[in-house]
């Protein structure tokens, strides 16, 4: 199994960028969550990003998690 496989058997994928499930199985992929630091906390909404990522790592691509200022510039989720 690969990771956008393993994605879609999570239910994680509803739809995707055509090329998407080539890209996860021939290239190192990248991917941040931004976490907005204003805040009063993290919720179960945020669980289904960072669980994405914990797939990202264990398929061998590079996850990133940013909480802090930065993040409410940056914006939401984006893979690179």
């Amino acid at each position: 199994m690969n990771l956008f496989d393993e994605l879609q058997w999570r239910g994680m994928v509803y739809d995707s960028t055509e090329g998407l499930r080539e890209l996860f199985a021939t290239n190192r992929v990248t991917a941040y969550i931004g976490f907005d630091s204003t805040a009063s906390s993290l919720h179960v909404g945020t669980l289904i990003p960072v669980m994405a990522l914990v797939q990202l790592q264990r398929y061998w691509h590079s996850p990133i998690g940013i909480v802090g200022g930065g993040s409410g510039l940056i914006g939401g989720s984006v893979v690179n």
